[in-house]
């Protein structure tokens, strides 16, 4: 049964949290995108670019509720051009720089992309780990998922991870999570899922029957009928402070 909307995650009877990947436990390389952009003649700080970047996730999340899929090259040509536009201002060269961007990130070296690791998630996951919650990755990928998280020492904290490529279904499609429940035997209603983009990470997890929450650095998803947390630090800290209640 689909969970509600707005519904109160029950903190202290999780037992299984969802992750994504992507702008949950790691993020892109911002000193690249920085460099990349100021080849392009788009000079900016590297505060600018990780703001411009976070601005875009609701552009990319409706374009993904038109069922576009989020590892294709057009929602990710979308996502660079909201990037650029909100760091330069919107004009009508900027969706050549976009696909010019696009061409640098994903030719050779792609797998270097996603290898920011935020900041306090390590420590998050041993808490959550510690709080005897198990943890699952459930991300949308290309394949590369599993090794993205062991080469930035995150593997370890981590009971599955479940890849959209290998798996053969992309959040928001319900049968992925479902998958995961299944493989993992966590059960719906103590399962929390956590993630960066509504229409992939909420719509689609709740349609599985769990609870889901944003990841929300800069305050950007205002109204969104979900709970939102800073990053996953935050949301350790609000586990072990409803299970000390």
């Amino acid at each position: 049964m689909p969970s509600e909307a707005g519904a109160a995650i029950p903190y202290s009877q999780l037992e299984t949290i969802f992750l994504d990947v992507g702008n949950t436990l790691v993020s892109m390389d911002y000193h690249w995108i920085r460099r990349e952009l100021a080849e392009l003649g788009i000079a900016a700080e590297l505060s600018a670019v990780m703001r411009a970047e976070a601005m875009a996730r609701p552009v990319v999340s409706r374009a993904v509720s038109g069922e576009a899929s989020t590892e294709g090259r057009t929602i990710f040509s979308i996502y660079m051009r909201s990037l650029i536009d909100n760091l330069h201002g919107v004009a009508d060269d900027n969706a050549a720089h976009a696909e010019a961007l696009v061409e640098s990130l994903r030719g050779p070296g792609r797998e270097r992309l996603w290898s920011y690791v935020l900041p306090g998630v390590p420590e998050a996951l041993a808490e959550l780990n510690a709080l005897g919650l198990s943890l699952s990755v459930v991300s949308n990928s290309d394949g590369t998922v599993e090794q993205v998280l062991t080469s930035q020492g995150l593997r370890h904290h981590l009971s599955h991870v479940f890849d959209s490529h290998l798996v053969g279904f992309e959040k928001p499609d319900p049968r992925f999570f479902l998958h995961a429940l299944e493989q993992s035997g966590a059960r719906p209603e103590t399962t929390l899922h956590v993630g960066d983009l509504y229409a992939a990470d909420i719509i689609g997890g709740r349609a599985a029957g769990i609870h889901t929450a944003l990841v929300d650095p800069y305050g950007d998803w205002e109204d969104a009928d979900c709970a939102r947390f800073v990053g996953v630090k935050e949301l350790a800290e609000t586990i072990r402070a409803n299970v000390e209640i």
